[in-house]
C-alpha cells in the first residue's frame, strides 16, 4: 500500500504563506503598470521608465516564487 505524502510538512507550511502571495501579487501588478506604460505613451523617457518599472515587478514577482522554492 503505497504511503500518503504529509502535507504538514515545513515546506509546505512556508508555500502556503499569505505574505508570500501578498508579494507575487504585487510584483504582477507593478509589471502590469510597467507594461500599461511601455504602450501609453511614445517618448523616450517614459518608454524607459516603464521598463524599469516593468523589470522591478518582475524581479518582486519571482522573489516570492524563490522564497516559495525556499531557495
Amino acid at each position: 500500500m503505497e504511503q500518503t505524502p504529509n502535507h504538514n510538512t515545513e515546506s509546505m507550511k512556508r508555500a502556503n504563506e499569505t505574505s508570500i502571495y501578498k508579494l507575487m501579487t504585487v510584483g504582477i501588478l507593478v509589471s502590469m503598470l510597467g507594461v500599461y506604460l511601455r504602450f501609453a505613451g511614445d517618448s523616450m523617457t517614459l518608454s524607459i521608465v516603464s521598463w524599469v518599472i516593468l523589470f522591478i515587478g518582475a524581479i518582486i514577482a519571482i522573489k516570492g516564487v524563490f522564497k516559495i522554492l525556499a531557495a
